[in-house]
């Protein structure tokens, strides 16, 4: 970040009790930390966590998990479940906080979550979705987007499945 968020003016690095050296407006008499978007990603699991839900979206071949960034005034907990029930049509009966990542290209912070669903039932998948497939877990593991943040935390999730 290079100039004040508010009001346009060039910022200067400046010592922050202790902080180090943080973006400063003068002109606000301000420090600016960075600013980024918080968004949930979570691997969607049947009742017997036995089988993944994979997505497809924006006309792209990936398999990914479902996602959406935290609106204003709403917590983790509940994007999560708006996002599962917006994106698949599907109500989260539990879920479990996993671990962040950062993911550079968006400035976004994700928060991955697993959680389970209570049914497989996708005849209500929004429009918002090309496809939505469940997989069995090493199936998931083959088809999930390579090299992505999802495929990072899917394994992660096997991995403690297992």
């Amino acid at each position: 970040m290079r100039h004040c968020h508010e009001c346009g003016a060039k910022l200067v690095d400046k010592e922050c009790n202790g902080e180090g050296l943080i973006p400063y407006c003068e002109h606000c008499d301000t420090f600016r930390f960075p600013i980024f978007s918080t968004a949930i990603s979570t691997v969607v699991l049947n009742r017997d966590k036995n089988r993944v839900l994979l997505i497809q979206q924006y006309n792209r071949p990936d398999y990914i998990l479902v996602a959406g960034y935290i609106d204003k005034g709403e917590n983790a907990e509940e994007t999560l479940i708006r996002e599962v029930k917006e994106e698949v049509g599907l109500e989260v009966v539990s879920s479990e906080y996993m671990r962040t990542l950062y993911f550079e290209p968006s400035n976004t912070l994700m928060l991955n979550y697993i959680c389970v669903v209570d049914s497989e039932d996708l005849s209500n998948v929004s429009s918002e979705v090309d496809k939505a497939v469940w997989f069995n877990l090493e199936e998931a593991a083959a088809a999930i987007k390579k090299n992505s943040l999802a495929e990072t935390f899917l394994l992660s999730v096997i991995k403690k499945l297992s």
